[in-house]
């Protein structure tokens, strides 16, 4: 389990390496604050020894470091080390030769300038201490907010590449946690992760060494404090990464509900749904929290449990320090910056049980963002693309059978040739494949048997954009993006110009009611196009795809939503449209289609009838009794 998890880690730290530079000029300023932290606290052994004590740093060394007036004065002889010693007496001369040094430099003129000097010594490091504190603290930031901005491109292009039925499977809740909520928590186990875990890591070694320092016996005694930190910090760790995972599923549940409910408001207003989508969303908000309750439960049991470990470590430590100090006051000073060491140990190693927890939660998110970056498309660009040919001939269907799920074929063995400039119009009953026919041939999806080509050119080895390039799509709902009404029709050609999407819109009788708006063309239509009329969105689309001129259109129920007059229009705008192209019209009204060179009825997946709306009529078919329903008898006989 932990492998796994190293794995995950190993990938998410990839994502650094654009901003590695930033990252490690951030580690050094940490390093630097790190050690101007440290020496700050052994500004309180001079203070204490010099000011409460009233001697001069000459007296204090000669009481505490034998052989330090060897070097206190300008010509020092260097100090004689016993060569049987070993690391020991080695590690204690320089200690030794370090705290002389210090204390030389501290020395002044007399005891009034030496105070002088301690106390522009402690504001000097304290001053730096901050500026190295700010400089790596504005570093981390821009890596983080640098790293996880690329995730979310990362995830949102992958979004772009994955198939149709991907998201046909997947709640748009999901998907919207997966990119917000989910990559906002891998923030913790990146590069603000790893900041903490520097900083505090570097803390704590300074602390240790300070400590080391003022007394190696007793920091045999404080490093006893470590171990059962370290085993509670990885127990709880465990436990909180598994109960990130059930909360963010959670919250994506819960982003499921929003996103239903907020689009869906027209609907839940007409039914009265009201109160039944409040409860709803009332119990998902109910569970989340239950969840972050258990999980602020287990990661706050973290800070007290370490502290509490520590402050009974340094409850020992201050009787044996303390009954010393007692037999030898010169002590004091060494003592007190002993203890205080002690207490500054306390808080990195509670903010490394906190950055422990950060990553635990991160990696369980991260689990969830590479299972969208891991996921591959269905409908696969080809390995060696073919051009794509000018549409001179025809597009077939050949043989093609289409499921959804295995054993359960929605087109089953469809034979069907599209010659160029035809108008062919798909009828029949609800579900009985009309829109998945469709749906083949921009490659949404790919036949599970049989192929369909473009003058004998098989689709699967085209390159997906060009095909998409030469395919136009109005389907009944229309989706419109928030920006003004020119950005919506330009979107069929990126490079038009003001003139052409005027040309467009008049072609799609749009451009009467845009000028009726209060910008024009520059007005905002809202999101979705929520602003305009569905007869007027239908001309938008309509207009889109007029500017962007494809060879073959789609048309998928695209005036079964409207009221008579809207779809007089919009059928007006649509014969604009289909001059000189090729099109399949999936209809729902059949007065639209009656003009249209062929007709196909499908039912249960298969071609049950084609022909010409004359010749269907005069059968006494399915196309016949769909006819008849419509316009009760009124074309019968």
């Amino acid at each position: 389990m932990k492998g796994r998890y190293f794995r995950i880690y190993g990938r998410l730290l990839r994502f650094l390496r654009p901003h590695l530079r930033f990252l490690l000029t951030a580690i050094v300023f940490m390093a630097g604050f790190a050690a101007l932290s440290g020496l700050s606290l052994t500004m309180i052994k001079p203070f204490t020894e010099i000011v409460l004590s009233g001697q001069e740093p000459t007296e204090i060394l000669s009481a505490q470091v034998p052989g330090a007036e060897e070097i206190v004065g300008e010509s020092a002889a260097p100090m004689e080390v016993d060569p049987d010693g070993g690391l020991f007496a080695r590690a204690t001369l320089a200690k030794n030769k370090i705290e002389t040094r210090f204390y030389r430099l501290l020395q002044g003129s007399d005891r009034q300038s030496t105070l002088n000097r301690l106390c522009l010594s402690i504001f000097l490091v304290f001053l730096l201490k901050n500026l190295f504190w700010y400089a790596q603290s504005y570093l981390i930031v821009r890596v983080e907010q640098n790293v996880i901005r690329d995730i979310r491109d990362r995830v949102f292009s992958h979004y772009q590449s994955l198939s149709q039925d991907y998201f046909s499977a997947s709640h748009s809740g999901v998907l919207i946690s997966r990119i917000t909520n989910d990559v906002d928590l891998v923030r913790g186990a990146i590069a603000n992760g790893i900041a903490d875990l520097v900083r505090q890591s570097l803390l704590l070694l300074v602390y240790l060494t300070t400590v080391l320092l003022a007394s190696w016996q007793l920091f045999l005694v404080a490093i006893l404090v470590l171990p059962p930190n370290l085993w509670l910090i990885d127990r709880i760790g465990s436990t909180l990464r598994r109960a990130s995972r059930v909360s963010q599923s959670r919250m994506a549940r819960l982003t499921t509900v929003l996103t239903e409910s907020l689009t869906g408001m027209r609907i839940v207003k007409a039914f009265g749904l009201e109160r039944e989508r409040t409860d709803r969303f009332a119990t998902e908000t109910d569970s989340y929290a239950h969840t972050m309750i258990r999980m602020t439960r287990i990661g706050s049991l973290a800070s007290p449990l370490t502290e509490i470990l520590g402050v009974g470590v340094a409850c020992i430590i201050l009787w044996y320090a303390g009954s010393r100090v007692a037999t030898d006051p010169s002590q004091s000073g060494r003592f007190m910056l002993f203890l205080v060491g002690m207490l500054a140990m306390m808080q990195p190693i509670k903010l490394l049980s906190q950055v422990n927890m950060k990553i635990q939660q991160g990696l369980a998110a991260a689990e969830r963002i590479f299972e969208v970056l891991d996921s591959a498309p269905t409908v696969a660009e080809p390995s060696d693309p073919v051009s794509l040919p000018d549409f001179d001939e025809a597009l077939r269907f050949e043989d093609v059978t289409f499921s959804y799920r295995p054993d359960t074929p929605v087109l089953q063995n469809i034979e069907l040739e599209i010659p160029k400039g035809a108008v062919v119009a798909l009828v029949g009953p609800s579900g009985g494949g009309k829109s998945t026919l469709v749906d083949l041939i921009p490659r949404f999806y790919d036949p599970s048997k049989g192929r369909i080509t473009i003058d004998g050119r098989d689709l699967r080895d085209i390159r997906i954009s060009d095909l998409r390039k030469e395919i136009g799509i109005v389907t009944q709902e229309t989706h419109l993006f928030e920006g003004s009404v020119n950005h919506n029709i330009a979107m069929g050609r990126l490079d038009a110009s003001a003139d052409d999407v005027e040309a467009a819109a008049r072609a799609a009788n749009a451009h009467e009611f845009i000028e009726r708006l209060p910008q024009g063309y520059d007005t905002e239509i809202g999101e979705r196009g929520q602003l305009l009329s569905g007869g007027q969105r239908q001309r938008l689309s309509i207009a889109r795809a007029i500017l962007k001129n494809p060879s073959i259109l789609i048309f998928d129920e695209a005036t079964s939503a409207l009221d008579t007059e809207s779809e007089r229009l919009v059928q007006e705008a649509i014969e604009h449209l289909l001059q000189n192209r090729t099109a399949v019209v999936v209809a729902h009204r059949l007065s639209t289609i009656r003009s249209a060179d062929v007709i196909l009825v499908i039912a249960d997946g298969k071609i049950v009838e084609r022909g010409r709306h004359e010749a269907l009529m005069e059968n006494a078919g399915l196309y016949r009794r769909l006819y008849n329903l419509q316009f009760e008898g009124s074309e019968t006989s």
